[in-house]
């Protein structure tokens, strides 16, 4: 493997642990492209970093306060990375509108994020979130 798909699989892996389980500001402004795209984001959800953040800090976090992700496999090619993980957490807040369950909650995803210059430039995923909230309403 080379040293590029090595350094690019890190960026997705202290993304995951940075933002998605802590929420940390810094990391955001160091791994985010001025010109980052989400190509999957939710209707109504702004497709630029800001949006992706938002949904994670003002969604996510709120709802699951001890998110944490688990990757479970990794690959990479030029520069894109592709990831399959699951995002565990404790349904302790509201999440769309479903008040708080004290369930614990498993997201499973697919990521694939092209990588320009060590940042996030792109992204596509693919998630359970659907199925999970409907385990929440029941």
């Amino acid at each position: 493997m080379s040293a590029i798909t090595d350094a690019n699989k890190q960026v997705v892996r202290r993304f995951n642990s940075d933002i998605i389980e802590k929420g940390d500001a810094i990391a955001a402004a160091e791994l985010f492209a001025a010109d980052f795209v989400n190509r999957t984001a939710p209707p109504g959800m702004s497709s630029d970093a800001a949006g992706m953040l938002n949904s994670f800090n003002n969604v996510f976090r709120p709802a699951f306060p001890d998110m944490k992700v688990e990757i479970h496999d990794q690959i990479a090619e030029g520069d894109k990375v592709t990831t399959r993980k699951t995002i565990r957490g404790t349904h302790l807040g509201t999440l769309m509108g479903i008040p708080a369950t004290g369930r614990q909650v498993s997201i499973d995803v697919i990521d694939i994020v092209r990588i320009s210059n060590g940042k996030y430039a792109e992204h596509w995923g693919i998630n359970t979130l659907a199925q999970a909230l409907a385990q929440l309403r029941d």
